[in-house]
Parts: C-alpha cells; sequence; structure tokens
C-alpha cells in the first residue's frame, strides 16, 4: 500500500465519504456503512480510483459470517476487509483480498489471545486498538512480522508522529483534521 502522511483515513458519514472522494488519498476505510449502501458505495468510489476498505464488523444489517464475507468479496468487491473475527480474515484472504486483523489491546491476556489469533490467520496487516502505546506497535511487529496500523484514540498529530515512530506501518482516523491531503 502507499500510504500518504501515514494516514488511512476512516469515515463514517456521507460528508466526509465525499470529501475523500475528491482528496487526493488512495484509499477510504467505510465504518458503520448500512449494508443496503455498501455495494454501491465501493463502485462509487471506484469511479475515483479509491481502494475501499471496508470494516465489516461494523457494517450495519451484516452478520459476519462466512456467507456474508462471500457476498463481500464477490458482489461489492472492496480493495480490503477489516475484521476482529478470524472467519472473516480467513474468508478475505481465500477471495484474495486484503485483510486487516483489528485486535484491541486490553490487557496482557488479550494480548497473548490475539498473538495466537494472528499467527494462525497470518493477516495482510494488523490493526491495534489504541493505537497509542509506540512499545506494544513495535513488538507485535516483531513477534509476527507483519506490518502494524495503529488506530483508535489517535487525537492529535503528535499521536499520528508517535505511532509511527513507534514501528506503525500506518495510522487509520476518522479526525478529518488529521488527513492532511484536502
Amino acid at each position: 500500500m502507499n500510504i500518504q502522511n501515514g494516514i488511512l483515513p476512516a469515515t463514517k458519514s456521507m460528508k466526509d465519504f465525499e470529501r475523500l472522494l475528491e482528496s487526493n488519498s488512495e484509499y477510504i476505510i467505510l465504518l458503520e456503512v448500512r449494508v443496503s449502501q455498501v455495494k454501491s458505495l465501493v463502485q462509487y468510489a471506484k469511479k475515483y480510483n479509491k481502494k475501499v476498505f471496508l470494516h465489516a464488523d461494523l457494517i450495519q444489517g451484516l452478520k459476519t459470517d462466512d456467507f456474508a464475507i462471500e457476498f463481500l468479496c464477490n458482489e461489492v468487491k472492496p480493495y480490503g476487509i477489516i475484521s476482529t473475527r478470524a472467519n472473516v480474515i480467513n474468508r478475505a484472504k481465500k477471495h484474495k483480498i486484503i485483510a486487516i486483523q483489528r485486535l484491541f489491546l486490553l490487557d496482557s491476556h488479550a494480548l497473548e489471545q490475539n498473538m495466537k489469533i494472528i499467527k494462525k490467520t497470518q493477516p495482510d496487516y494488523i490493526e491495534i486498538l489504541p493505537g497509542l502505546i509506540p512499545k506494544l506497535i513495535k513488538e507485535i511487529h516483531n513477534e509476527v512480522n507483519i506490518p502494524v496500523i495503529a488506530g483508535g484514540l489517535i487525537r492529535s498529530q503528535e499521536d499520528v508522529t508517535n505511532a509511527l515512530e513507534g514501528g506503525a506501518f500506518a495510522v487509520t482516523t476518522s479526525r478529518t483534521e488529521l488527513w492532511n491531503f484536502s
């Protein structure tokens, strides 16, 4: 992936989606979209030469079982899929769609369990939340040798810089003021 300014912009609103279509960002992450809108939004973004990542767990009205992911891969055809679920990551990889495994760093036990899942699923990228822990970004990357994306609670340019300097491949954020490429 060719990430501009280390930022992968994530949008929850149509206004921000339209803004991203006009931007020079190559990528768009769609969060909290309705299942009835997802196909047309991805097709529309492709007309603007945008590569869309869908957060499968946040698509309203979609159950993230194997059939739903098959629908996303075969009918919607996003550039990539983001999920916390191993079955979603495995199914996306089978369809040769970029798979980003999202994990929450709640405590040491959660980290250990997530590392086991990551080693089994072998996603293309890992997104860790919160993305404010540079030491763990580096530790996770070193253990599994998969690029890490930092997300969650990224509120300032300093947070972006710290995550990138801590070894993050990129940072996801829905804070439009951090996108820096209007």
